[in-house]
């Protein structure tokens, strides 16, 4: 991965905490701002084609209990086999 230097003028407040947690972790700061650009640039993607969501019809709607007890039952399916 080729890198290139930018220069970016962020908030005070916001460049203290990066300070704090590359001390406290022992990271550089540069890995936090190479990560923040990372995700701006994926939040940016778009696609040319059509997605091919499904559209799922559970003939009306469906309660918290209705999934929560769903789920529990298939996870406790999946750690039996």
């Amino acid at each position: 991965m080729a890198l290139k230097k930018t220069t970016v003028m962020v908030d005070e407040h916001d460049l203290e905490l990066i300070k704090r947690a590359a001390a406290r972790e022992g990271r550089p700061e540069s890995e936090y701002f190479r990560e923040a650009f990372h995700l701006a640039a994926i939040r940016t993607r778009r696609w040319e084609e059509e997605w091919d969501i499904p559209v799922l019809d559970f003939d009306g709607p469906i309660s918290d209990d209705e999934v929560h007890r769903t789920t529990h039952t298939a996870i406790v399916d999946s750690n039996e086999q």
